[in-house]
């Protein structure tokens, strides 16, 4: 019965590195998007707009919370998952229409009207900010080319106008410019489509309707912003789309449209189709090109070599120490053991004490339960997106799968959390429901304070990013209809499940602990540097996906790493406890939570690190409050789902160690 329980619980720490030989080399580490649509020439095409986003502020704001125009039809709501509005993004309808394959330049757009005081204060505003307009067609974000250096450097968006001499300039004018390709075989169209069938279908239901016509696919949507002053009174009674009577010289490096109260705004813009030998599986190459890539490789290798290291003295412990003690354990005559015993091994002499229950047990089982979820949602969630199953084409995915393997992960928090509480207890049955419903609870708990604080500060800056009541409410029905009952559904698993059965019999009375050569919570912190070596190189990407607007892509290199780090935490934990062990220190329950959890603190660390130095000008407290209030709820995951590895595997180790040698 041991060894069943003992098997399972290996393999279920193992289970993420059977799945990576099976792992595609290059499929891995590209995500492909959604299905191609294909157009014939003249078809309509629409572009939308997103949330107005700042490096410096960290707040979305609407599109059209600026004196922006707005469509003939009025503005429509693209539609949004749960994804998309935690981030807030807000995709919306926007009057930028155009005609595939047609060219077209000096389309007037609309002119604002006389700018109120309020509203040319919230432009001039927004562009002290550096706010960035980020347009959308065909799913693809508008990029931008700028030249620094002799180099050519991309921006996602462009912005909404410039400070020079304390003159507020705003760009009115823009240059767009889309790349096309055309497929005219089966082999092409089979190419585009790739292994998705509703893209094959999308893609034969289209050729129908265009039987006779040329049919192109959009590969890529480029923008130049300009600043460019319209001569109102030749415009006459213009309307939407048609064109000036005079040509618009766009000229990127100008400042002509001044912003200022009491003036109008007049928006126009021109746009120009080229063909491209871009295939459509590459089209997001020129979003998701990140220079240094061997940056990655690195961190890969100095992981491994941090691997090795743990693994070598592992391999020490395992079979020169342990074994030797073993042998010179069976070879010792059974009445003269309690002579010697203390002069082969000091872990031997804490037998009776080492499955003693620690302080609050009920708590360290409910923390190792939800570590367990956590750490399952992120393995879940970025195998699916190193298989290209969720790509940067769908807005939001990433974080809605999260969410939703999340949910489904309650199963496990209440299994491993109810289990490891019947072996803390002693196999009792009652209270189970009370250990499955507070690990329902933590760390939902703990997310809804920050987002509640988060949000109101939001709410009171009116920022998009503030979560919609409606959606706080449709998260608390998804927590308490899917997450607590699979929570609890998971903790009567492990009520029914074969219990624990320790190999050794506790003592009535708990054996006094020698006075520590150093302090044990030393060595415990000191313990966190070693898995925060194996991530932090990552850990830099993450932090400029997440906070400087960079599109983060390589989730096979994630995957890697987060496999090298539960290693490299197994190995830590197992290190350090049998380190206490040997010097007759038997409280190793919370020792191995925290010397594996303990990266959270130097990640915590380098968060701050990262906000004086790299985000240095994050402007305001509200947004400093913001980046610290999510950083601390992603700090808590972390040391829930690596603080669950290191005592999961100190558990096993404890267990293997004592169970393979008869003491009375």
């Amino acid at each position: 019965m041991h060894r069943s329980y003992m098997e399972n619980l290996l393999l279920s720490l193992c289970f993420p590195l059977l799945l990576f030989p099976v792992l595609p080399p290059t499929e891995a580490f590209y995500l492909p998007g959604s299905y191609p649509h294909r157009y014939g020439d003249g078809d309509l095409l629409s572009v939308k707009v997103n949330s107005l986003t700042s490096i410096e502020t960290e707040m979305p704001y609407g599109y059209y919370t600026l004196p922006f125009c707005k469509p003939i039809d009025g503005v429509q709501n693209s539609r949004e998952n749960l994804g998309e509005l935690l981030m807030g993004d807000r995709i919306e309808s926007s009057p930028y229409r155009f005609k595939s394959y047609v060219n077209e330049t000096d389309v007037f757009v609309c002119s604002t009207g006389p700018l109120s005081k309020e509203e040319a204060r919230i432009m001039k505003l927004r562009i002290d900010q550096v706010y960035q307009v980020n347009h959308i067609l065909d799913n693809l974000p508008a990029i931008r080319y700028t030249e620094k250096g002799g180099f050519r450097l991309r921006w996602i968006g462009f912005p909404v106008g410039l400070n020079f001499n304390n003159v507020y300039y705003v760009f009115n004018h823009l240059r767009f410019k889309v790349l096309v390709n055309k497929y005219g075989d089966d082999h092409a169209i089979s190419q585009a489509s790739g292994a998705i069938e509703e893209g094959v279908d999308v893609v034969k239901s289209s050729r129908t309707r265009h039987n006779n016509v040329t049919q192109r696919i959009i590969v890529g949507f480029e923008v130049t912003p300009c600043s460019y002053r319209h001569d109102i009174k030749q415009m006459g009674n213009l309307q939407m789309y048609q064109k000036f009577p005079r040509g618009i010289n766009c000229d990127p490096l100008s400042l002509a449209m001044v912003v200022k109260e009491g003036e109008p705004i007049v928006f126009s813009y021109e746009v120009s189709f080229e063909d491209s030998d871009i295939e459509w599986l590459s089209r997001w190459d020129a979003y998701l090109k990140m220079e240094g890539s061997q940056i990655h490789w690195f961190s890969i290798l100095n992981s491994l070599m941090v691997v090795a290291f743990l693994a070598a003295i592992v391999l020490v412990i395992f079979l020169r120490t342990i074994r030797r003690d073993l042998t010179q354990y069976e070879e010792i005559d059974k009445d003269a053991q309690a002579e010697i015993s203390e002069e082969v091994s000091g872990w031997k002499l804490v037998a009776g004490d080492v499955f003693r229950p620690p302080p609050n047990a009920d708590f360290l089982c409910i923390l190792v339960g939800d570590g367990v979820q956590i750490l399952g949602m992120a393995f879940v969630t970025v195998l699916f997106a190193a298989f290209g199953v969720i790509s940067p084409a769908s807005h939001g995915a990433l974080l809605t799968g999260m969410l939703f393997s999340y949910l489904i992960l309650g199963f496990a928090a209440g299994y491993v959390s109810v289990k490891l509480w019947r072996a803390v207890s002693g196999g009792e049955r009652k209270n189970w429901a009370s250990i499955s419903w507070r690990a329902s609870c933590f760390f939902p708990g703990v997310a809804f304070l920050v987002l509640v604080s988060m949000n109101s500060l939001l709410w009171g800056s009116q920022s998009t990013g503030a979560i919609p009541f409606y959606l706080f409410v449709i998260l608390l029905l998804l927590w308490f209809f899917v997450s607590v009952p699979l929570t609890l559904v998971g903790g009567y698993f492990g009520l029914k499940s074969s219990s624990i059965e320790y190999p050794v019999r506790i003592n009535h009375i708990a054996r006094e602990i020698p006075p520590p050569k150093y302090p044990s919570w030393l060595v415990v912190i000191g313990a966190g540097t070693l898995p925060f070596g194996t991530l932090f190189i990552e850990l830099y990407f993450i932090m400029s996906s997440l906070w400087l607007g960079q599109v983060y892509y390589v989730f096979g290199f994630l995957l890697v790493v987060m496999i090298l780090l539960v290693i490299v935490c197994a190995e830590v934990a197992l290190v350090l406890t049998y380190m206490h062990l040997c010097v007759e220190d038997w409280r190793w329950w919370w020792q191995s939570f925290f010397s594996s959890g303990s990266v959270a603190m130097y990640i915590l660390i380098y968060c701050v690190n990262y906000l004086v130095f790299d985000l240095r000008s994050l402007s305001g407290p509200v947004s400093a409050t913001l980046y610290l209030g999510y950083s601390f709820l992603m700090v808590v995951a972390v040391l829930l789902a690596t603080g669950s590895v290191g005592f999961l595997s100190s558990f096993w180790f404890v267990f293997f160690l004592f169970s393979s040698v008869k003491l009375d």
